[in-house]
């Protein structure tokens, strides 16, 4: 589940790459606050794909909720993202099924 600070095409690159992924947009949750993505994010089993420390922060807090995939890129062209995170997707499945907490991509 993709928040909101990061683009829909995101969401549809990864879906082409084989991934099943939805933005926030998709279903009327761009301008929501952050508790309610965050309970969506549970009730959908998703990994929550953000760039919002907050989120890893909250996850560290508490001993359950999603696995939080936080994306610390800076200020990059949707496109070098989408590649960027497309390219570490097999190490960030890996992470997911290890169970980890927060996973942090940092591109570059």
């Amino acid at each position: 589940m993709i928040d909101a600070q990061l683009p829909p095409a995101l969401a549809e690159a990864m879906r082409r790459a084989g991934y099943d992924a939805v933005h926030v947009a998709e279903f009327g949750m761009a301008n929501a606050i952050d508790g309610v993505i965050w309970n969506e994010a549970i009730s959908r089993s998703a990994v929550l794909v953000n760039k919002d420390r907050d989120f890893s922060l909250l996850r560290v807090a508490k001993s359950q909720g999603p696995i939080v995939l936080w994306v610390r890129v800076g200020n990059i062209d949707n496109r070098t993202l989408i590649r960027q995170l497309l390219g570490a997707m097999p190490q960030i499945v890996e992470a997911v099924a290890r169970g980890e907490a927060v996973i942090e991509f940092v591109g570059g």
